[in-house]
């Protein structure tokens, strides 16, 4: 830390957070929260806390920001760094770390010259009114935050459906400041082991070589030295494919639904802290406090590299033609880590009577364990020249404005050549998550087809800066795309049928005129004997084959402009 947090206390008693007056038990509340930024903010003019939207509660979103020059805008000479707190209120480390760390640079007077600092104090606010206790395994403190927000959702599942007020309000914040480094504090639960602190990086296969190379060879390393140094060792976030981490670590494929997923998407790299809940609380708070200022550190210290790397990426995404999609983890790259555990073992239950894990703080280890964090795409798609959505899709393209994406409106009407997407198969989850039926295992077949399109209907053009937002987005196939949170799913309901005691005549004359239809359902029934037997599918198949049946049917309603533009 900048100083000993004592030492502050006698200095400034006005200005001890609620955590540190507790010693250490408790976090501080939504009000006293935001009353704490607004002290900063009318106590140093390098300080500033404005709200930034709505929340699902009702309550404003907050951002503060901390600038040396007092220009409290993203420029393109100064690295901005962005440190989400909150988005789970029952992981509230981060919460109590950043109000420290922000008096604590504005006391010492040592705001780094080539970075704003933003920090949003509480995410989910929703969550942070719903005080408690709710994560039953947790050290500490005394009462914490909820992790769904006032809508029941987990806001860390939120970021491509944007169905939360505050995640709207983040996009936009995001939008306007363009960070180039993410943080994101939270609490993780599972095995026991020595470490405090652990976290993961974004996925470094899905980013532009200048970022994933920087991150991963120079910024990394150095943040990992600077965290034991200051007694902090760390271990990346501890998924493990067996009951135990000596089974090996698995990386975490962070894809855009998530915060970090969603800031790589335009081209910024992130951190997701996990400090350890069976840690006590002032440890993980002090761990968030030295990880969060390391990174603030580094920030400084690269600040042009850094702004450099995302010039470049941005550039060369605006150019790129192909997109990986759709990352998997690759199990045959093995690498390794040292890791700091408990050896563990299993004892009889006095619940159930049967075998239970247990962990022996008694008996600590340092061992090699395998860690895998490669990925792979499974889809290579070529990006159009731009894509085209009817107007009636106003959803969708308000998502698409929010998160920094031109678009432009046809002004008369028109008829273009477009490549169409069909939906032949697709898989839809049973359960509700994040209150959505995902669809998964898309698959397309493509045609070209001449269509109608109206003025006000929009022209989004892919060739800037956002396109891997774009690809991932509006391309059915991808997994978090806009068809899989079922923002089309009214495409999918077919709308028209036939009777079939008068379709039956109808067929007949069909198959009596159209030779190569008859030879199609002859040789369906020869291959499928539960169609053979079944005469309402044979009505069907001949159906679909009439131009009486919908063309829109199962069409996907965002089109490809492959050519120029006439």
């Amino acid at each position: 830390m900048l100083l000993a947090t004592a030492g502050w206390a006698q200095q400034t008693s006005q200005l001890i957070t609620p955590y540190e007056r507790s010693g250490g038990r408790q976090t501080a509340t939504y009000a006293e929260i935001i009353d704490y930024y607004g002290r900063l903010d009318r106590q140093f003019e390098q300080a500033k806390l404005i709200e930034i939207g709505k929340t699902d509660v009702g309550k404003p979103l907050h951002l503060f920001l901390l600038a040396a020059d007092k220009v409290f805008t993203a420029r393109p000479d100064r690295v901005t760094l962005l440190i989400n707190n909150g988005i789970h209120p029952g992981e509230p480390e981060g919460i109590d770390a950043c109000m420290m760390l922000a008096r604590d640079l504005l006391l010492a007077n040592k705001l780094p010259k080539h970075v704003l600092v933003a920090i949003v104090p509480v995410l989910n606010v929703d969550g942070a009114l719903n005080r408690g206790l709710s994560r039953v395994n947790q050290n500490g403190p005394e009462l914490y935050g909820f992790r769904g927000n006032a809508r029941n959702l987990n806001l860390n599942r939120d970021f491509i459906k944007a169905d939360a007020e505050n995640t709207r309000a983040f996009q936009a914040m995001f939008q306007r400041l363009k960070p180039q480094v993410f943080v994101d504090n939270h609490t993780s639960n599972g095995a026991d082991y020595q470490y405090v602190v652990t976290y993961f990086a974004t996925q470094k296969d899905k980013l532009h070589p200048d970022v994933s190379g920087y991150m991963t060879r120079t910024f990394q390393p150095d943040l990992d030295r600077m965290l034991a140094g200051a007694g902090f060792p760390t271990a990346p976030y501890v998924n493990h494919p067996k009951d135990t981490p000596e089974s090996g670590l698995l990386g975490f494929n962070d894809s855009p639904r998530y915060s970090t997923g969603y800031a790589a998407l335009f081209n910024c790299f992130g951190f997701t802290l996990e400090t350890h809940m069976w840690k006590d609380y002032p440890a993980r708070v002090k761990g968030s406090y030295a990880f969060d200022e390391a990174v603030l550190r580094l920030c400084e210290r690269d600040a042009r590299t850094i702004l450099a790397n995302k010039q470049r990426a941005d550039a060369a995404v605006s150019r790129q033609t192909t997109f990986d999609l759709n990352y998997r983890l690759d199990r045959n790259r093995v690498d390794s880590v040292t890791f700091l555990g408990y050896e563990a073992g299993y004892k009889p239950s006095e619940v159930s009577g049967l075998q239970r894990l247990y962990y022996d703080r008694t008996r600590p280890f340092t061992k090699r364990i395998p860690y895998l964090n490669t990925f792979v795409p499974d889809l290579r798609l070529t990006r159009p020249q731009a894509y085209l959505i009817p107007q009636g899709w106003q959803e969708v393209v308000t998502l698409l404005r929010r998160n920094g994406v031109p678009v432009q409106r046809l002004t008369r009407d028109t008829l273009m050549q477009v490549s169409a997407y069909y939906l032949d198969e697709y898989k839809t989850s049973p359960r509700p998550y994040e209150g959505h039926y995902l669809h998964t295992g898309v698959k397309v077949r493509t045609e070209t087809v001449t269509l109608p399109f109206y003025m006000g209907d929009y022209l989004i053009p892919a060739n800037g800066p956002t396109n891997r937002y774009l690809i991932e987005t509006l391309e059915p196939q991808a997994a978090d795309s806009f068809f899989a949170w079922n923002f089309f799913d009214s495409i999918l309901d077919q709308k028209e049928y036939f009777s079939d005691y008068i379709f039956e005549d109808t067929a007949a004359e069909l198959l009596r005129t159209d030779p190569v239809l008859r030879q199609k359902l002859t040789e369906k029934r020869a291959a499928d004997k539960a169609f053979a037997e079944n005469a309402n599918a044979q009505l069907e198949f001949i159906y679909r084959q009439t131009p009486y049946f919908e063309k829109t049917f199962n069409r996907y309603p965002v089109y490809r402009l492959e050519a120029a533009r006439p």
